[in-house]
């Protein structure tokens, strides 16, 4: 069993058990609902979760709670109930279509909803019943993360290993460890990595973003020296292709934002030129850099501007 270790220094399992104690998922019945449910919630906060093995939204609802079950750690519980089974449980707490969830907390039930919710509400309502501050997993991932920022990313890759251990498909655990990688000199093993991921996980926005920054830094590498194109670019402004390969140095020099606007004043010079080559560019270090990034939004505005006026 592996172990998540959250930003306070405290051990969240990383598969679905908390530690020193059971399983965070478990199938219940009416004889063991006082114990597993009204007794156990006054510990932690158990989610009930009634369902039935002919019910289509169950089969949608269940793998996403027992997912969120496991990620939190040990933080809530999850009791599931087949209803089939238990027709006397279901009435008494007046379950009337399926899939229902019912919270518990100290023994009585404080929250409850019907029907397949989609993550993020799910995610809400963990959250109201835990009073808030983030899933184990995603806590970790913050550490990891910050650590990285740091330049520590040896501590990082081995937050990151913990936690695609517990979620293999994380996305964003897996682009975090091809960044350790590139961190550490090794970029032919982070694009090793990044190759031997399945498609669905490759898709992502955050595995892109990272092989979009590979990409551009085995560009950036060969594009030449940036005093030389500049000069190249201010004896003939209308020299494309030494501003587009100027534009690539700079975001090699760590000078993104100075490399859109390069490319930038391109596409509005001659917007085709190339097929459109700037433009790509230009969209490629967006992913690269993020959507949310600052220099991704005023890249954005930019480009809209020329595009547009």
């Amino acid at each position: 069993m592996s172990t998540i270790i959250n930003p306070d220094g405290t051990a969240a399992s990383a598969d679905g058990a908390a530690p020193g104690g059971g399983g965070v998922v478990q199938d219940s019945d009416t004889e063991r609902f006082a114990a597993d449910v009204i007794q156990a919630s006054q510990q932690v906060p158990v989610i009930v979760d009634f369902w039935a093995p002919w019910c289509g939204p169950c089969k949608q609802l269940g793998p996403l709670l027992e997912k969120l079950a496991a990620e939190y750690g040990g933080a809530v519980k999850l009791v599931k109930i087949n209803v089939d089974e238990n027709q006397e449980l279901a009435a008494q707490l007046r379950v009337q279509s399926i899939p229902m969830v019912y919270a518990f907390r100290d023994g009585q039930p404080v929250d409850a909803f019907t029907g397949a919710l989609p993550e993020s509400q799910l995610r809400q309502f963990i959250e109201k019943l835990t009073g808030g501050g983030g899933s184990p997993l995603d806590n970790a991932l913050d550490q990891a993360e910050q650590a990285l920022e740091a330049g520590e990313a040896e501590q990082a890759a081995g937050i990151f290993n913990q936690v695609l251990g517990a979620d293999p498909a994380n996305a964003r655990a897996t682009a975090g460890l091809a960044r350790c990688l590139i961190a550490a000199g090794e970029t032919g093993r982070a694009r090793e990595f990044l190759a031997g991921l399945d498609d669905a996980v490759k898709g992502t926005p955050e595995v892109g973003a990272v092989q979009a920054g590979l990409d551009l830094s085995e560009k950036s590498s060969v594009s030449g020296d940036i005093a030389e194109l500049r000069a190249r670019v201010e004896g003939d402004p209308a020299d494309h292709q030494a501003r587009f390969d100027l534009a690539l140095a700079l975001y090699g020099g760590g000078a993104a934002a100075d490399a859109i606007g390069e490319l930038v004043e391109i596409i509005r010079r001659d917007r085709t030129w190339n097929d459109e080559a700037a433009r790509t560019q230009l969209l490629e270090i967006f992913e690269a850099l993020g959507p949310a990034d600052p220099v991704t939004v005023d890249g954005r505005r930019k480009l809209s501007s020329v595009l547009f006026s």
